[in-house]
């Protein structure tokens, strides 16, 4: 493993050093079959914002199924990364925090993969909070979940019953299932969930 000299997972220099050192365990180098499946089921494309998106591979699976996708990241490494991998598609993502980032279009879903994760445990309300603005009312969270009660991170793994309460008061959970495909980091406390926004 490298040694890093950035600690604080909350500023952007922590994740440009992990990606100029090519140390990303959390990326699997490709699409999950629960987002696959989630894609082929819904009645129809939507407006889709992936925060945190790291190298970005579902930006591709999303536009390929006639989805309106933009994905965000606040480490210019990683966007460089992303724009690399998507070619044709770079321009579907952006350098932005997502507390500050607006939108260009009403969103209809918020595509959730390691990201909550990769933040400290008192961002999280903040992190649902925005969640719930940048959704209308019907609006869809698609997500993998971290479980796990370590206190170090990351990944910062959530409790089920902790993150369902914060999650409550905005959302209603419509889906929950168990991950075939986790990446190591990841394998046997992860779940794929899908919320609706109240």
């Amino acid at each position: 493993m490298p040694t890093f000299e950035t600690r604080d997972p909350s500023a952007s220099a922590f994740w440009t050093e992990r990606f100029a050192h090519q140390f990303t365990p959390w990326d699997r180098g490709g699409v999950p079959a629960a987002l696959r499946r989630f894609v082929a089921q819904s009645s129809r494309p939507l407006v889709t914002l992936i925060p945190g998106c790291g190298t970005g591979y579902e930006v591709a699976c999303l536009s390929e199924a006639g989805w309106d996708v933009i994905a965000i990241d606040f480490s210019p490494a990683a966007v460089q990364a992303a724009r690399a991998v998507l070619g044709g598609l770079a321009e579907r993502v952006v350098m932005a925090d997502f507390f500050e980032f607006e939108p260009p279009r009403p969103l209809d879903c918020i595509y959730e993969r390691a990201f909550l994760c990769a933040l400290p445990r008192d961002k999280w309300p903040l992190v649902v909070r925005r969640w719930s603005e940048l959704l209308s009312p019907g609006g869809l969270l698609a997500a993998f979940f971290y479980f796990d009660n370590s206190p170090k991170g990351p990944p910062f793994g959530a409790d089920a019953g902790e993150l369902a309460m914060l999650l409550a008061p905005h959302f209603e959970m419509i889906d929950d299932q168990p991950v075939e495909d986790s990446v190591p980091v990841f394998e046997g406390r992860e779940r794929w969930q899908v919320w609706r926004r109240i």
